[in-house]
């Protein structure tokens, strides 16, 4: 608690400070810069009227469930399949299955391989706690692997944890760029084992001109709040597989004998994690945006990174590798500082001059608890200290060989990130906004460093 009123006090003081050194010398970026909720941003008038007008649509025709609705007319409309197959469609991919959440989306990935207990899951150390904790709710543990200077697996690494137990390694494309998918992809087939790519936060983004989600064996999706298109929640898989399309599907729909046509021989029980009609019509709105979106996001990022290189290099400054800058979501500008001591007073500049940065890791040690990013690892208590509901059903309990965890277990990653500085790059940013945000950056490092 002390630790939490200290926190709250440091911002009111730093809130304070900020304001009357603007008051001295206005900030360099001018004008509240829009936050970083991609679909959510444009959520206007226009898109207001169309999802109105999608959602009445849904409660006039009395649907509300994909299957089911009052008339009797089996050709009825349903938005969860139009989304499905408009998904599938762009995505390259045979088969689309929606559901309730990205952390659905993740089981049922995993469920649709086959994989649950004895199997070992490659995860990376930097990516949103769902995506490890999908891997214990199919029974199947998690090992934890480095991320290279592009915030995600890093090959290397996951060559080196790969075990006879190995089923899947699972690529999650970070801060919307990809993946090393070549390495990743090959990587995969030498071992037999399957390659998941979980692309929450990189939805629309490329890698060698193919959508993120449709190269790997099976692809994952979220439309949660802070996704680039939203729902408020919602999720999607991806696979050209039909048999993994069939198990997933079984998985999320209890009833899946009755809805897929699955015969009772092949019928595996299930749970409920279906999408809603009201969900899929808000999604078919904000897919009509996807492209405008990643056009706006790309533009804004281009000219900043292109304004900063020279300056941020000259100071020894690396700006995270992307591998494959044309199929960048652009949703981030993420830069390295040679020395993590001078991070937070980077970030404390920047933030003078109204440029929305933020460090991506500090030791848990110094943040309250509410404060915990669970983007990494260390703060994955319930996995590092193999917590479970049921002692008799945690994965780690009748696995094939031991599996240890520590907070220290990933040092190039921890580096990494705490010498990283992020920058959201909103869509909503305008242009004088991207250009006066260059300055402040390429400014303030050059004289801090």
């Amino acid at each position: 608690m002390r630790v939490f009123k200290r926190h709250v006090w440091e911002k009111v003081l730093d809130l304070a400070r900020r304001r009357a050194r603007w008051l001295v010398r206005p900030p360099q970026v001018r004008g509240a810069v829009p936050r970083m909720y991609p679909g959510a941003l444009r959520l206007g008038d226009e898109e207001e009227e169309a999802a109105v007008a999608a959602v009445r649509e849904v409660i006039r025709s009395k649907k509300l469930f994909r299957y089911i609705g009052t008339s009797v007319n089996p050709l009825q409309r349903s938005h969860v399949h139009e989304f499905e197959r408009a998904f599938a469609l762009r995505a390259g991919a045979e088969h689309a299955l929606a559901v309730n959440s990205g952390g659905s989306a993740l089981v049922c990935a995993l469920v649709g391989l086959g994989i649950g207990p004895g199997d070992e899951v490659i995860v990376p150390g930097y990516t949103w706690v769902s995506t490890a904790s999908a891997i214990i709710a199919v029974g199947a543990v998690p090992i934890i692997a480095e991320v290279d200077d592009s915030l995600n697996l890093d090959p290397l690494d996951v060559a080196r944890r790969i075990t006879p137990q190995t089923r899947a390694i699972i690529a999650v494309h970070m801060r919307g760029a990809p993946a090393q998918l070549d390495d990743l992809t090959q990587l995969a087939r030498r071992h037999g084992v399957f390659l998941v790519e979980d692309v929450a936060q990189a939805l629309g983004g490329e890698f060698r001109g193919r959508m993120l989600g449709s190269i790997g064996d099976v692809g994952t999706y979220s439309f949660q709040m802070s996704k680039i298109l939203t729902a408020g929640e919602g999720g999607l898989v991806v696979t050209s597989d039909t048999n993994t399309y069939r198990r997933a599907f079984m998985y999320h729909d209890s009833a899946a004998c009755v809805h897929a046509g699955v015969t009772s021989e092949e019928w595996l029980a299930g749970v409920n994690l279906r999408m809603s009609e009201l969900h899929a019509a808000v999604l078919m709105v904000q897919w009509a945006r996807l492209d405008g979106l990643l056009a706006d996001m790309r533009a804004r990022k281009a000219r900043i990174k292109d304004a900063i290189r020279v300056p941020l290099t000259s100071r020894g400054v690396k700006l995270r590798t992307v591998h494959d800058a044309a199929g960048d979501a652009a949703t981030a500008l993420v830069f390295f500082l040679p020395d993590a001591s001078r991070v937070q007073a980077v970030v404390k500049a920047l933030g003078d001059e109204n440029v929305p940065a933020t460090r991506l890791y500090q030791d848990l040690e110094f943040l309250p608890h509410d404060h915990i990013d669970l983007h990494v690892y260390t703060a994955w208590a319930p996995i590092l200290q193999k917590r479970a509901w049921s002692p008799a059903g945690e994965p780690w309990r009748h696995h094939p060989r031991e599996v240890s965890y520590a907070p220290d277990m990933c040092p190039a990653t921890l580096d990494l990130l705490r010498r990283a500085v992020h920058i959201d790059v909103s869509p909503d940013m305008s242009p004088i906004q991207a250009e006066q945000m260059s300055a402040a950056i390429a400014t303030t490092v050059e004289r801090m460093l």
